[in-house]
């Protein structure tokens, strides 16, 4: 079917063929490239929270924790304890941000004091490869939540001071308020050095995923445009310089053929073209020079 197919039509052809595959090609490749982007920027986004609530949990063990530890013997201060302090901040950071909403922050623990610190089955998964690899500092990933599509981090809780073990490590060394507080069944015997849980920090991810989406379908709408605005040149440009011309070697080979040996070309360009229109009219002479000899021979025949 293609050898029937006019030269034009043949090169739009090509030319759509090099579009789609082009497009396919740009496509997989500005996916790949805008999925590493939006990756990297929510990873930025939770690696700032993460050490915001870090920097939280270092003031209130370096510098609340002091001033009130005396205190705390008589009545129970949740303000001491890093992880409170930490997961207040961001509480009233979602509560106060709209763009927070969807953000959440746990200190999941195998073995807390407050229940509500207690890791799911999720993040008990999340500790558990800490504990199996404790060269093993980051944890990054996708995960689906209720609002969709999360990216989380999440990082090791290793007790690296002794200051941890005053009421955690047995009931009898912790604040009596802490005791009363909480029991003494959840958050004792913990030891130093060990893993008691993973730090993390989960991001919505659907509406950057959205922007890098959008991004591409625009990347790809600018380039399909120049694609075509090429694709609309090369014909305007082979119509003008090579179909034209080439009708019209042919319009004038057709009426030579019926024996009009007048017909001539116009003006054509010092290209192949008019090289082939050239050759065409040195035979249009040498035939009629043939012609004329004829006529000669045959006419004392006569």
């Amino acid at each position: 079917m293609f050898k029937h197919w006019k030269l034009r039509q043949k090169f739009t052809a090509i030319l759509l063929s090099i579009l789609i595959l082009g497009l396919s090609v740009i496509a997989i490749a500005m996916g790949f490239i805008l999925k590493a982007d939006t990756e990297n920027q929510i990873t930025s986004q939770a690696l700032i929270l993460m050490e915001t609530m870090n920097s939280v949990r270092e003031y209130t063990s370096s510098q609340v924790k002091p001033e009130l530890i005396e205190r705390s013997n008589i009545e129970f201060l949740p303000e001491i304890i890093p992880a409170y302090s930490a997961r207040e901040v961001f509480e009233t950071l979602r509560k106060n941000n709209p763009e927070y909403r969807d953000f959440f922050y746990k200190e999941a623990t195998l073995n807390p004091s407050n229940l509500r610190d207690r890791a799911n089955q999720f993040e008990k998964v999340i500790i558990e490869k800490f504990i199996q690899n404790p060269d093993l500092t980051q944890i990054t990933d996708f995960r689906s939540g209720a609002g969709g599509q999360l990216f989380f981090i999440a990082r090791p809780i290793q007790i690296t001071k002794e200051s941890c073990l005053q009421c955690h490590s047995t009931p009898e060394k912790a604040p009596p308020s802490v005791v009363e507080r909480y029991g003494t069944k959840n958050g004792f015997g913990w030891q130093l050095g060990e893993i008691v849980g993973a730090q993390i920090i989960s991001v919505p991810a659907q509406k950057v995923m959205s922007q890098a989406r959008q991004s591409l379908v625009v990347i790809m709408a600018i380039i399909a445009m120049v694609f075509i605005s090429v694709i609309l040149l090369v014909n305007y440009l082979l119509n003008h310089n090579v179909v034209r011309p080439l009708k019209q070697i042919v319009k004038v080979a057709e009426e030579v053929s019926i024996g009009n040996l007048d017909a001539d070309f116009e003006q054509l360009n010092e290209d192949e073209i008019g090289s082939l229109a050239e050759a065409f009219r040195r035979m249009k002479v040498s035939l009629a020079m043939a012609m004329n000899r004829l006529s000669r021979i045959n006419r004392p025949e006569r």
